[in-house]
């Protein structure tokens, strides 16, 4: 049997690597895993963890520094220097916050008198996702509130029921949004991620507080194991429709002056182009010799990677081509390609790159050259080396707890004591 056609356009393993190493570098892997700090609070390890940090913390401090936490810290905690069930889950993942807050208020020397609660309300990131978002708002509102009615059983009792009620609905809704509206995506997974681990551990300190029966946190556990699996097939089929590779041209001849005229250079303008914050250029649509790009402010050596834009800027008659790359939904890094090392007018340099986009906001240039009946091949690849890339076993273990261990989780009962060293 004779291979014909595109079972013979396979690309070597170097050129997926290379494309792979372009997308790192340029920041634009997605990591849907779940944050360390979670998963290190939010085990059995955790007392040992807490008593650990707050003990290095003091080390890093000098004498006045160490009293100025400790009288902070003892403020924070109603006047208490011990708190009810402070080195198990969720009350030791809020100390954890609160430890990491007051240190950087004392080692900065600022006054403490309302700087804390404005730290708090400042916080941008949470665990990896944004505090802005439905799911890190409620998380974050509720780590805020836990160290100062941790010691009142029934106040803590009511608080938990309350945030664990309304961050279930929101998983919920979150959920039917990625799986039947097509709202999947790598910021979207990782906030169910991080919302659900997190909603479980409220529900097995509800079972410490004797306020709701061990069954309800058995029963959710289950549910979002198998949610998860059924995301995760989700999330594949989602990189592998939005994962698009072109691949960088051959090289071109230099264009050539005459002696009768003057030296020509493109200078047609680019036509009937709708660029939003929300599109991604179809650089199939548009030939290298239809853009002109008169406009370059960095310089990018040969080997690295140059951000792909998807914004027009307008100069008289021309459209002038940015470049940038946009990491999340409102940060944008912007570059541009200033190479003209190997004889080639600036409108020529930027017909020899390729693009390489992995989510709609996420994209490259590059100069990676192969036979462009690769490109399928190559996204289908890339796709298997973005799922293997994420911690996706770390996830799936933290709702796959043995039996022995999840009781363990719920008998879990240290306190913790502020000392002075």
């Amino acid at each position: 049997m004779i291979l014909m056609g595109r079972s013979l356009c396979l690309p070597s393993p170097a050129t997926v690597q290379e494309l792979f190493s372009v997308a790192r570098d340029a920041s634009i892997i997605p990591d849907i895993s779940l944050d360390p700090v979670l998963t290190t609070f939010l085990s059995l390890d955790s007392s040992a963890a807490l008593q650990h940090q707050y003990a290095f913390l003091q080390r890093s401090m000098s004498r006045e520094q160490q009293a100025k936490f400790s009288l902070s810290l003892t403020g924070e905690l109603g006047g208490s220097s011990r708190v009810t069930y402070g080195g198990v889950g969720v009350v030791a993942l809020a100390l954890s916050m609160l430890f990491d807050q007051v240190a950087q208020q004392v080692r900065t020397q600022r006054s403490t008198e309302g700087d804390l609660s404005t730290q708090r309300s400042q916080a941008k990131r949470i665990f990896g996702i944004s505090s802005s978002s439905k799911i890190g708002w409620l998380i974050h509102n509720y780590l805020s509130l836990v160290p100062g009615i941790a010691n009142n059983q029934e106040k803590m009792a009511e608080t938990t029921e309350l945030y664990d009620s309304w961050l279930k609905l929101e998983l919920i809704d979150h959920y039917e949004r990625m799986t039947t509206k097509k709202r999947m995506s790598s910021v979207s997974m990782q906030q169910w991620v991080t919302g659900a681990a997190f909603h479980l551990h409220m529900r097995i300190h509800q079972v410490r507080l004797h306020s709701v029966p061990l069954g309800t946190a058995e029963s959710l556990r289950l549910s979002y194991k198998t949610g998860l699996s059924r995301l995760v097939q989700g999330y594949t089929a989602y990189l592998r429709r939005n994962i698009q590779e072109t691949a960088a041209p051959g090289p071109r001849k230099p264009k050539t002056r005459t002696a009768s005229g003057p030296r020509q250079t493109n200078t047609s303008s680019v036509t009937n182009m709708a660029c939003s914050s929300n599109s991604v250029l179809n650089v199939s649509q548009v030939s290298p010799a239809s853009i002109s790009t008169d406009r370059f402010n960095e310089t990018i050596a040969p080997n690295s990677t140059a951000k792909m834009g998807r914004s027009c800027k307008t100069s008289g008659s021309r459209e002038d081509f940015g470049v940038n790359v946009l990491k999340a939904s409102d940060e944008t890094a912007v570059g541009m390609v200033n190479s003209n090392s190997t004889g080639f007018s600036r409108e020529e340099d930027v017909g020899m790159l390729g693009l390489l986009v992995i989510e709609s906001w996420s994209n490259v240039s590059h100069n990676v050259q192969h036979h462009p009946c690769e490109s399928p091949a190559i996204q289908e690849a890339l796709v298997t080396r973005i799922i293997n890339a994420q911690d996706l076993e770390r996830n799936r273990n933290f709702f796959l707890y043995p039996e022995k261990v999840f009781h363990s989780l719920l008998r879990q009962k240290n306190d913790f004591e502020l000392k002075t060293n």
